[in-house]
């Protein structure tokens, strides 16, 4: 079943890029924005009117929005795991969110094949920013360990709550900030 899923969305990245290649001679370059606890419908591009979002927007006009497209989970950290493996929540590790006394409840495995494996496959860079959440520094489970050329952010969702970090994860290495 999890090949199956696997299957499915590499399928689903394949046609993707094929649609937008199709229009150029090159591959298209493609910025996946995940944000917590943003609904579509928060967004000008989504028909919100409340709120000023010109630069989303401009990004939404200019590529693809997607109208039929939920969430892995309810929760964050199984959410993020569905979006990398590509597999149903009922067959990713991640099960739930986890507490800083036990992070491995979140980790997904050194050996998951994830989106940005398939991304390298198809020739791309690929680089994250923002909240991993998925495998500490020294998990195997690191952004850097499963398919990532670079990543810039949070290793842990306890970390990632925090509005004045101490420090950040660049590529491995910890950088002290001045907060």
């Amino acid at each position: 079943m999890m090949k199956c899923c696997k299957f499915r969305l590499s399928v689903l990245i394949l046609i993707l890029a094929n649609l937008a290649a199709m229009a150029s001679d090159r591959q298209p370059n493609v910025i996946f924005i995940l944000a917590d606890d943003l609904g579509y419908g928060e967004l000008g591009s989504y028909n919100q009117s409340m709120i000023a979002t010109p630069r989303l927007d401009q990004l939404a006009k200019e590529g693809m929005r997607f109208t039929r497209f939920y969430a892995g989970s309810t929760v964050c950290a199984p959410s993020r795991s569905v979006l990398m493996t590509g597999l149903h929540v009922g067959h990713t590790r991640v099960r739930g969110n986890s507490s800083a006394n036990n992070y491995a409840g979140q980790t997904i495995g050194a050996d998951d094949f994830t989106i940005a494996d398939l991304m390298k496959q198809a020739g791309y860079a690929t680089a994250l920013v923002g909240k991993w959440g998925l495998g500490e520094i020294d998990s195997g489970s690191a952004p850097d360990h499963l398919g990532f050329d670079h990543y810039f952010g949070f290793l842990n969702q306890s970390h990632a709550h925090n509005h004045f970090p101490s420090f950040l994860w660049m590529d491995g290495e910890r950088v002290e900030l001045p907060n």
